[in-house]
């Protein structure tokens, strides 16, 4: 079933953003990348760090991806994925805005198989670039809707207005996720588990096919999004998120994923750290 393709309203909502990644205090580089995008039919725009703007004329994309390779072919993938994303997903939306009858989950799908594609090719054509695999989670907003990709263990949170319970959206492409899932475990004993950051499911890498989580959520306004590596979540407990998102809300703070970011490394900080707050204004 196809996610519903939105009307665009006549007043369109505004999104507020912010992104920060911090390489931890244990890894000596950072394998993670995150992205934002501004774009239409003929125009795309990187986003910086920290933003406000309409969705009225354009549509918005942010992402998050984390490498995994040795040396530094982690690094390459999460990077490779990101520059993907930047070419591949505005052609996409020019092709349906003259006329290709394909939905929002035929485009997302099509473009993880890309990116797939293009890193198992670099991966076995390059000895740097051998077993390089990212996780790979976006958003994508349009006036009223936001669509949805991921494939690993990176995660797209959704914190309604006035709840004060956060919803995962994505499912963590794991053994121990799907444990989680079926409560056969709590979320302690999934933190704790020696092989919660094993992944069944990446792009690139000796995976044949890719097959992406992809989904679609309304929204209005007061919402908040978040898009995180698992170096945030091993460092932040859900209820303590919903405290740190709510409270950069009240304030109007800017920098809400950097709050995130640097609570999570103080309070693990083996791993790198990357978060993108969105919230619908």
């Amino acid at each position: 079933m196809k996610p519903p393709k939105p009307s665009k309203p006549t007043n369109s909502p505004a999104l507020k953003w912010s992104g920060w990644t911090d390489i931890g205090r244990v890894r000596k580089n950072n394998e993670d990348a995150f992205l934002g995008l501004r774009f239409d039919a003929h125009e795309i725009h990187r986003l910086g760090k920290f933003g406000q703007a309409s969705t009225a004329t354009h549509d918005f994309t942010f992402a998050v991806c984390d490498g995994m390779g040795g040396a530094k072919a982690g690094e390459f993938a999460s990077q490779i994925a990101v520059e993907k994303i930047t070419s591949l997903l505005p052609r996409a939306f020019q092709q349906t805005a003259t006329g290709m009858q394909a939905g929002f989950q035929d485009i997302l799908t099509e473009l993880y198989t890309q990116i797939h594609r293009a890193l198992v090719y670099l991966g076995g054509s390059y000895d740097e670039c051998h077993g390089m695999q990212t996780t790979m989670s976006l958003c994508w907003f349009t006036p009223g809707w936001m669509y949805f990709g991921h494939v690993g263990d990176s995660r797209i949170y959704h914190l309604p207005k006035g709840k004060n319970t956060i919803k995962q959206l994505t499912e963590d492409d794991t053994h121990v996720g799907w444990l989680l899932r079926n409560g056969q475990i709590n979320e302690y004993q999934a933190r704790t588990h020696p092989r919660r950051n094993v992944l069944q499911k990446a792009l690139g890498g000796t995976n044949q096919f890719v097959d992406p989580q992809v989904g679609a959520v309304n929204y209005e306004k007061g919402d908040l999004f978040l898009i995180c590596s698992d170096g945030l979540t091993e460092g932040l407990y859900d209820h303590y998120t919903v405290d740190l998102l709510r409270d950069t809300a009240k304030h109007q703070d800017a920098a809400a994923a950097k709050s995130l970011v640097e609570a999570a490394v103080r309070n693990d900080g083996r791993d790198n750290s990357t978060a993108v707050v969105v919230q619908i204004l």
